[in-house]
């Protein structure tokens, strides 16, 4: 019924040895501190214990728990897209567009990426005709949700339950560790900006550091849960990476547009669940694809 507990040993070692890195991360920042104010790298990484407990839940509890995972985050987006929101019958639209959301993901999962694709085009193109801060909240909205439905329906992927929970396990390590890697080198390394008008903490140093990382981690996890070969495994953390990059600075650029630092204050050190789901949004919906394309089961 749960295949988490039915996989063997592998994905409990995996998500172990995650912890047991997150935990040296965590005792390493409190050691070169040394009874100085915490710093924000120090409250990115203690943030990381708020969250990756609740996805390990959703794990554990798959395949039920993902599509819960993904409900909960479309409400809390919900509730943070609401409070920057000026116009009227914002909640009667977001909770129509909730349910059609689970509507879809019930009924035609297997329809969910070409749907989400063409809403999105659709509300892309409304946006760029008439343009403003409420269309832009809208927009966001349908972003997310499309990308969270995408998500759910990682259970339907065609390499049986445990395969399909290994994906999933394998999409947010990799796009967890390519965030906090793109954070560290830029803190430690940024040189060269990248778009500062936009999000003048991201750099050059940043982004080659998070593609080294999410490589190593790619070959890593992927080799070791028998996922798929080298040269796709590299394939797909080299992607994969470069989409979370860009879907960080796509949020940022909402933000800067909307004239707010951070969605909420949800999760301190992160802001609110859209600053923290915005790689997210993008490598879910890619890597659904990528794995369609190349049919990727156990090798």
């Amino acid at each position: 019924m749960f295949p988490f507990f039915d996989a063997g040993p592998q994905l409990s070692i995996a998500l172990t040895v995650l912890y047991a890195l997150l935990a040296a991360v965590s005792l390493s920042i409190r050691l070169a501190a040394r009874g100085a104010a915490p710093s924000m790298l120090h409250h990115q990484v203690a943030a990381w214990w708020r969250i990756f407990p609740i996805v390990t839940l959703a794990l554990l509890a798959y395949p039920f728990g993902l599509p819960a995972l993904c409900l909960l985050v479309c409400v809390l987006a919900v509730v943070e897209l609401h409070t920057h929101y000026e116009g009227r019958y914002f909640h009667p639209g977001a909770a129509g567009i909730l349910l059609a959301t689970i509507g879809i993901g019930v009924v035609a999962p297997t329809l969910a990426p070409p749907l989400v694709a063409i809403v999105l085009a659709i509300g892309a193109l409304c946006y760029w005709r008439r343009p403003g801060r409420g269309a832009l909240i809208w927009l966001i909205l349908l972003v997310t949700t499309g990308a969270m439905l995408v998500l759910a329906t990682f259970t339907t992927l065609p390499f049986g339950e445990e395969t399909n929970l290994a994906w999933a396990l394998y999409l947010f390590i990799l796009t967890a560790l390519n965030d906090i890697a793109q954070f560290v080198s830029g803190k430690l390394f940024g040189r060269h900006k990248i778009a500062p008008g936009v999000s003048p903490n991201k750099t050059w140093q940043g982004l080659a550091g998070g593609i080294v990382i999410s490589l190593v981690v790619s070959l890593a996890l992927g080799t070791y849960l028998r996922l798929a070969g080298p040269l796709t495994l590299a394939w797909f953390a080299f992607v994969l990476s470069l989409a979370g990059f860009a879907g960080d600075l796509m949020f940022s650029a909402a933000k800067r547009r909307l004239g707010i630092k951070d969605f909420s204050t949800l999760i301190p050190g992160h802001g609110g669940i859209l600053d923290r789901v915005d790689s997210l949004v993008l490598t879910a919906p890619l890597l659904y694809c990528l794995l369609h394309i190349f049919e990727q089961g156990p090798t």
